[in-house]
């Protein structure tokens, strides 16, 4: 997909279910950084692996969204928004997979538990540390993130998209 598309369909209507101060440039930059790395937009389900969504959410992820005290009011806002009653971890991974709206949410609180603020364009290392912070990927591509990572603030700037 292309970022616009994700920035239009997906992230700006997720946005708009969250709490106004969620919606940010530097969140949205680290959304679509992080959906590169994840998924590159084009994987909804990981390869070998249990993870769903262009965020790649595994059980422990969606639990901890569900149960953290930060995020779990405003994710039970998002689901009874999109008609979801489930509310275990199970149950909500697998729908993470074709529903980019909820998955968006998630992802976006699972940035939103962290303690510090969110880095600027030119911060990719202090990036780099808070998506590996929140999502503690198996094996970490730090070679592919500062690239990713430059896109998305390119694409929020300027609206370009060399991809």
């Amino acid at each position: 997909m292309k970022l616009a598309d994700v920035d239009q369909l997906i992230l700006l209507p997720a946005l708009s279910m969250l709490p106004e101060r969620m919606n940010t440039q530097a969140a949205r930059a680290m959304l679509l950084a992080i959906g590169l790395q994840e998924s590159r937009f084009t994987h909804r389900r990981q390869i070998r692996g249990p993870a769903r969504g262009f965020w790649q959410f595994e059980t422990a992820g969606v639990r901890g969204i569900l149960t953290h005290p930060l995020t779990r009011r405003p994710i039970t806002g998002v689901l009874h928004r999109l008609g979801y009653r489930l509310n275990e971890a199970a149950e909500l991974r697998p729908v993470l997979e074709h529903n980019d709206l909820l998955a968006a949410a998630f992802a976006r609180l699972n940035l939103w538990w962290l303690p510090q603020r969110l880095p600027n364009d030119a911060q990719p290392v202090q990036a780099w540390e808070q998506y590996i912070e929140a999502w503690r990927p198996g094996r970490p591509h730090q070679h592919t993130w500062e690239g990713f990572y430059q896109r998305a603030w390119r694409y929020l700037q300027t609206g370009e998209d060399d991809a």
